[in-house]
């Protein structure tokens, strides 16, 4: 018999507790495919904070340190000073209630500081693990359970756009988008992880990834009708794209 598919050894072998339809273990798979394909699984140090994605040390099978809310950037930056071989990649995997909310401050700083490890941004648009609340990328009119009525300017300001502002960091050289909901898409998110972890070996600089996500669960969607809610509305709102990349990649 042809074995047609193989799963890659970067994941443990268990099913993942997220929801149906979530867009977690898409994220976690193309990023251990890519270390297995480097030959790095040995050597990479994952961070991860609060929210769900505190679990993904049950599913990524690689060294994992967990940290307090929206501190992975501090965590990752001395585990870097510590570990300063570039050939051992360091990544945080952050959502966005952790790293565009407490952890904004952390993230910024990492950035200017052209920390040498990559983060992993999983845009949702709301806090998943803890009920649904509106986060700092929750769009305009968009509800949840902490404004029901939908976001409002005048209440909460816009979303905000962490590409676009990390993206002004002159020691964030790598910065992108992409999107969780097609297999085309899914493929051009993985070239990004290997182009970001490319530039981090290369010691070149700080290195971001963003992830547009679905959380069908909290959205009040089905898992079919989230992936058009997310091509639609998130898409529009935070375009997909590269915003900065360094000359040759």
């Amino acid at each position: 018999m042809k074995t047609v598919f193989q799963p890659t050894a970067g994941m443990t072998p268990v099913d993942t507790s997220y929801c149906s339809g979530c867009s977690h273990g898409i994220a976690h798979r193309i990023i251990m495919e890519c270390l297995e394909e480097r030959g790095q699984l040995g050597k990479a140090i994952g961070v991860v904070p609060i929210g769900c994605s505190i679990n993904a040390h049950h599913f990524m099978n690689v060294d994992m340190c967990e940290s307090t809310h929206g501190r992975a950037p501090a965590i990752a930056s001395g585990i870097r000073r510590v570990h300063s071989d570039l050939s051992k990649p360091i990544f945080t995997y952050q959502g966005d209630g952790d790293l565009a909310s407490i952890g904004t401050a952390e993230i910024v700083h990492a950035a200017h500081r052209g920390e040498k490890f990559t983060t992993f941004f999983i845009n949702n648009a709301i806090y998943g693990m803890t009920g649904g609340q509106m986060a700092p990328t929750t769009l305009i009119g968009q509800r949840a359970t902490t404004c029901v009525d939908g976001r409002t300017v005048e209440q909460a300001g816009l979303p905000l756009r962490m590409c676009e502002m990390l993206s002004t960091i002159d020691c964030a050289v790598y910065v992108e988008r992409v999107m969780l909901n097609n297999p085309a898409n899914v493929r051009k998110a993985k070239k990004a992880v290997h182009t970001a972890l490319d530039i981090q070996q290369a010691g070149l600089g700080f290195t971001f990834v963003e992830f547009l996500s679905a959380c069908p669960t909290n959205w009040g969607l089905s898992p079919v009708d989230a992936l058009k809610w997310l091509e639609t509305s998130m898409a529009e709102y935070y375009p997909v794209g590269n915003f900065k990349k360094p000359e040759g990649y």
